[in-house]
């Protein structure tokens, strides 16, 4: 397979897309697991399709740039998880592309070949999660858009104000997936270091940055909800865990080759720098950067999962094709590539196929939607749900703003407080709830404080029916 791809021609380009269809196809065509992340963002499109505002009206901590995607999504297609496999492979083959020729264009490696699109390619499915549209995904290929523009200063004597677009595609970036505001670090560390970038040329740079985050907060003062966005976005980066995954060693297992195999390609530079030129020499080094601040995003995630490890991707593609140029003898090399290959798309289908009888290695069961006697139950309703478990809304709508439980407890946990039961019993009366599902058993104190609610809901008599939760019908 190297060897096909070492060749660099056009056509190239339709064979390396053949094979990311062909590598998809088999989960395309099956039903796939509905994760709990993708009912969120399908419930936040949703809400906004109906004329509610991300933060003030829906509490998520989902950035505004992909919020408005998703909202486009179903304004267009409806809940379709399937519209989200499918943007999601526009945009993948997107970033092969774009990768793919700025490595070549910019002559980043001694040879031009397809080898850097066939390695990015591979390291895109990590794990099945990595389907779909989510926002990390999105917001690399503008740290890619990034890249390319940083790395055309390079060729140059002294930097250019194009640096401004370097920091515009970061804040950009931002606001689709907001932990990804750290790369601002990457391209000030790599312009200070590797470019004569004046201080006029850094300014332009940090302003392009800020420039859409401006906009973005003058659109939210202008709506009366700065608060909203500071409490539900910029504050909850450091606090909102999603999702709990216990599943580490099916995240551990994704990561292992590409990690590997990036990390023996940086070792291999050591070995090989004569070979290289300055330019070259210098994109090694903002790619080293590069992974050390995506390293630091980690702290940020609001969960743990391979599909948020895709901003790792371009540094260990990018180090993973030295590895194999760097072996003298091409068929250890082919075999080498063929052995990671099987093994990253075994653990791959084994994630939804199961290949692999009773391993629940890479099946992330913990992220996905899970199916209950009470989601059986519970249909085509208005619904909260006090807790972190979203599966219920599957099949329904959500009322009131609280979506997110880790923003929810601003209100819901702090009940002690008038002006949070004044806030709650205000998002009751103007959209009320069909049922209650209190995971978290709050709502009977809710009732103490707001006696109001309380006239309006029953509490069921079915014990067990509903795994633990507390089950609150409205009273008509």
């Amino acid at each position: 397979m190297l060897s096909f791809f070492r060749s660099y021609f056009p056509y190239q380009y339709a064979s390396l897309l053949g094979l990311l269809l062909l590598i998809r196809l088999p989960l395309l065509l099956n039903p796939l697991p509905l994760l709990m992340p993708e009912l969120n963002w399908m419930l936040v499109g949703e809400q906004m399709s109906q004329g509610d505002l991300l933060y003030r009206d829906i509490w998520d901590s989902l950035s505004p740039l992909s919020a408005m995607v998703y909202w486009g999504l179903n304004a267009l297609f409806g809940r379709s998880q399937a519209a989200l496999h499918a943007a999601a492979t526009v945009v993948t083959i997107f970033q092969i592309i774009y990768f793919n020729y700025v490595a070549n264009n910019r002559d980043l490696y001694a040879d031009r070949s397809f080898w850097p699109g066939l390695m990015y390619m591979l390291f895109m499915h990590l794990s099945y999660d990595c389907l779909t549209l989510s926002p990390v995904l999105m917001s690399t290929s503008f740290l890619l858009l990034a890249f390319g523009t940083l790395v055309k200063q390079m060729d140059r004597r002294g930097a250019t104000d194009e640096v401004f677009e370097v920091g515009f595609y970061i804040g950009i970036a931002s606001l689709f997936y907001l932990p990804s505001a750290l790369f601002i670090l990457w391209a000030t560390l790599s312009l200070l270091f590797f470019t004569g970038a004046t201080f006029r040329q850094h300014s332009l740079s940090v302003f392009g940055f800020l420039f859409p985050i401006a906009a973005m907060l003058l659109y939210y003062y202008l709506n009366n909800s700065l608060d909203d966005l500071n409490r539900n976005l910029l504050s909850s980066v450091f606090r909102v865990r999603q999702y709990s995954l216990s599943d580490f060693q099916s995240l551990a297992a994704s990561l292992l080759i590409p990690l590997g195999l990036g990390v023996l390609g940086f070792l291999s530079l050591f070995n090989t720098t004569s070979r290289y030129v300055n330019m070259q020499q210098r994109v090694q080094q903002i790619m080293v950067i590069w992974f050390i601040v995506a390293v630091l995003t980690i702290v940020l995630m609001p969960f743990l999962a391979p599909m948020s490890f895709l901003g790792f991707v371009p540094p260990m593609a990018y180090f993973a094709v030295f590895y194999f140029d760097h072996m003298r003898k091409a068929w250890l090399a082919e075999l080498g590539f063929i052995m990671a290959f099987s093994l990253m798309l075994l653990l791959f289908y084994q994630g939804v196929l199961g290949l692999i009888p009773g391993a629940e290695l890479g099946r992330l069961s913990q992220l996905r939607v899970q199916s209950s006697s009470l989601t059986a139950r519970l249909t085509g309703q208005k619904i909260l749900i006090i807790g972190e478990d979203l599966s219920a809304y599957r099949d329904n709508r959500p009322a009131t703003p609280y979506l997110n439980w880790d923003l929810a407890k601003y209100d819901l946990k702090n009940l002690d407080n008038y002006e949070a039961v004044i806030n709650v019993f205000d998002h009751f009366r103007q959209d009320p709830p069909d049922y209650i599902i209190d995971r978290e058993n709050v709502v009977e104190k809710l009732f103490q404080r707001a006696p109001a609610l309380a006239l309006r809901y029953e509490k069921t008599e079915t014990e067990g029916y509903t795994n633990g939760s507390n089950l609150y019908f409205y009273k008509s």
